[in-house]
């Protein structure tokens, strides 16, 4: 649970307020879906012992579009000639208000909950007596496990001008809300709106942001307000104000969505979802926390100061990051030694603890890694193209930075070591946010690599994310990141997929195939399918399936090879022929990572069998051929769809540093852009640079095109 949400698990009475806006559809009737999921909120959270509350809008829309229809039917063809008059707001309320309780009441009763109905006015809450009986009443409605439904009762206030006129003790629902919240001590109010949550702008502006924690002396004076709500009386501002005072009294408020349909479980979840108003939450955050947007900004800033660098200047930057891991090489340990602890203390998989360990020699190689990417050519400003389009009009096409990318990833400190390397050598801004379990080793290695940045550049060129900003905030910042590229697992990098509009580089699995033709080396087969197992089990270069021409199946050699992966410790899964021919478990499915010491083996006719086996169950990352018939080889090489497609050598091979890379981000099975293991070239993209000397299109009269590539 976010440390913010920490108050949460002391809440028992929650009032929740649900607005016109959310109970009414565009065209003025009732959103059945929209109040039917949240009456199986308020459901659950009854069944589990909350004390729930519910105050409703949407009376007067409901009221407005009854009347509307019966005047209609009622009235001639000469009547709707005439201008037509707007309908009396209060005749609406009172027409609209059974309509709406009697559908509360239809939905609670179809869930077994019982519900009643309370209407008040402003007046009321002048007389003591009527604040003490309404306290009683609805603690006793409460104690049945009643739901008390409250509205103002539009149709009988006195208020001279009910929807404008914001004098008195309450104006709306929303202010109603925070009055019923510290009248009947509330635990916590839920106000939902028709939008996630309060955003620093209207919400459909470029720039604007979702808050997920107001305070009150950072944000009240940056809010821009946009339209009050297409309907009801409010809209945000009156939402604000109503859980500004709230909160200031002291109950918790969150602004959220009621268009979902779970939300308020959410929230209750501990969930950053919507927007929080707390007393305290001027105390949370210090004034030197800066934001993921803030971070990202930061870094487009200073990479532009990288790439202002000349190309000696970058590498002798690299050079500095590669001395710095080592001369800190004893500190990094002592924090990567902690997080392996706390891992192990947790209970984590073996897999994730082995690729949070920083092995013996690690710095080091990462250091070398560094090095070797300091010296290679250098990436930007390359010119890639250059083409005569008229007669002094030259056109180049130049290699530059993508701009800023976010890199998500589990476990795996080394990897923030090679990424953020790739970024300075590729003249990108970086976000990093990484997995709690490696924080400490992540904010070491951060702290080092960061402190090698002249100040010339700035180390804010790679920003560091802590826990406090989930990814969830971090994908929405699509104006200002330019790139995802997820390390991970197959939960993580799916996730991010589904929830962001920024491009997304990399894989969600590394199923790796081994396929042993008939005419294979079975000395080489022996080689090749340990060193994919057993050199590094975690890794999604690892070998999970091991394919076997069906010729070999009686054969000593491949009997050879089962007794010697078990000796290795490796659990054996059969596919459908396997399992009844090799006499082994069934793998529970062909499409499974398994990052350990197991693989799935599977008896196939052929080559066109194991490329089809291939297609189906694999993930397109890394994919290998042990033969020695060329041809059937060649086959395999060119119809495997795969980003990586070997021939009698290990699926290990498949990684940045080994290709020559230096480094790597990932490894990606995305067809776009980059594919295989990312290095400087998958971080970079290209633009145009015109060289003329006055010339105009005008028409294209005069310009004589003559379109001639040029020596680069």
């Amino acid at each position: 649970m976010d440390p913010t949400r920490a108050f949460l698990k002391d809440v028992k009475r929650i009032i929740i307020k649900v607005g016109t806006a959310v109970v009414t559809r565009t065209d003025g009737r009732l959103a059945l879906g929209r109040i039917g999921a949240l009456c199986e909120q308020i459901k659950e959270l009854n069944s589990r012992g909350f004390e729930v509350i519910l105050v409703t809008s949407g009376a007067v829309g409901v009221g407005r579009q009854r009347l509307r229809y019966r005047k209609l039917i009622n009235s001639s063809f000469a009547d709707l000639q005439k201008p037509q008059v707007e309908l009396d707001g209060k005749a609406c309320a009172a027409v609209g208000q059974s309509g709406l309780m009697a559908l509360y009441d239809a939905l609670f009763s179809q869930l077994d909950v019982a519900s009643s109905q309370l209407l008040v006015t402003d007046n009321d809450f002048r007389d003591s007596d009527f604040r003490t009986q309404l306290t009683e009443t609805v603690n006793s409605l409460l104690a049945l496990k009643v739901i008390p439904v409250f509205n103002e009762n539009d149709a009988i206030s006195t208020r001279k001008a009910p929807y404008e006129d914001s004098s008195g003790i309450f104006w709306d629902n929303d202010s109603l809300a925070a009055l019923l919240a510290l009248e009947l001590k509330a635990d916590l109010l839920v106000l939902l709106s028709d939008v996630e949550g309060l955003y620093s702008g209207p919400p459909g502006e470029r720039d604007s942001r979702i808050i997920h924690t107001y305070v009150k002396e950072k944000h009240q004076g940056e809010i821009t307000f946009g339209d009050k709500s297409r309907v009801g009386r409010g809209g945000m501002t009156a939402k604000v104000k109503a859980a500004v005072y709230a909160a200031s009294a002291g109950t918790p408020v969150v602004i959220t969505s009621g268009f979902a349909t779970d939300n308020i479980i959410k929230v209750l979840h501990g969930q950053r979802v919507g927007t929080l108003f707390h007393r305290d939450a001027h105390l949370w955050f210090l004034s030197k926390e800066v934001g993921a947007r803030e971070m990202a900004v930061s870094a487009r800033e200073c990479s532009r100061r990288l790439q202002s660098l000349s190309s000696d200047e970058r590498r002798k930057i690299l050079l500095g990051i590669a001395d710095a891991l080592e001369a800190n090489e004893n500190l990094i340990k002592i924090e990567n030694e902690a997080d392996v602890v706390a891992a192990q203390q947790a209970a984590y998989d073996k897999s994730l603890i082995s690729r949070l360990t920083l092995k013996p020699g690690k710095i080091s190689s990462l250091s070398n890694s560094i090095r070797i990417l300091a010296n290679m050519e250098e990436p930007i400003g390359q010119v890639l193209k250059r083409t005569e389009l008229a007669d002094g009009l030259i056109l180049e096409k130049t290699s530059c930075p993508l701009g800023v990318l976010l890199i998500v990833f589990e476990s795996r400190p080394d990897a923030l070591v090679q990424i953020a390397s790739l970024a300075v050598r590729s003249g990108n801004g970086l976000l990093l946010k990484g997995g709690k379990e490696a924080m400490r080793s992540n904010a070491i290695l951060h702290k080092v690599i960061t402190g090698a940045i002249p100040s010339s550049v700035g180390e804010k060129l790679i920003g560091l994310v802590t826990s406090r900003d989930e990814i969830s905030d971090l994908l929405k910042l699509d104006d200002v990141i330019d790139l995802v590229i997820p390390r991970g697992s197959n939960k993580l990098v799916t996730l991010i997929k589904e929830s962001t509009k920024i491009p997304v580089l990399g894989h969600a699995d590394g199923i790796c195939h081994v396929y042993i033709d008939k005419s294979a080396n079975m000395d080489m087969v022996k080689r090749i399918v340990a060193d994919a197992k057993l050199d590094y089990p975690a890794a999604c270069n690892a070998m999970e399936t091991l394919l076997v021409h069906e010729h070999l199946l009686k054969t000593e050699e491949l009997n050879d090879l089962i007794v010697a992966l078990r000796v290795e410790g490796v659990v054996l899964y059969g596919g459908p022929r396997a399992s009844t021919e090799l006499k082994i478990p069934a793998a529970h499915s062909l499409h499974h990572e398994y990052n350990s010491l197991a693989c799935t083996i599977e008896i196939v006719d052929d080559v066109f069998a194991a490329i089809d086996h291939i297609h189906r169950h694999g993930s397109a990352h890394t994919d290998c051929i042990v033969a020695d018939d060329q041809e059937v080889a060649q086959i395999f090489l060119n119809q495997v769809d795969s980003a990586a497609v070997f021939h009698n050598a290990s699926t290990r091979f498949c990684d940045g540093a080994r290709f020559g890379l230096g480094a790597e981000v990932g490894i990606s099975t995305s067809r776009i852009h980059a594919r295989g293991p990312v290095g400087v070239e998958g971080l970079l993209t290209t633009r145009w640079i015109l060289r003329g000397s006055g010339q105009v299109v005008d028409g294209d009269k005069g310009v004589v095109y003559t379109h001639k590539n040029l020596p680069l």
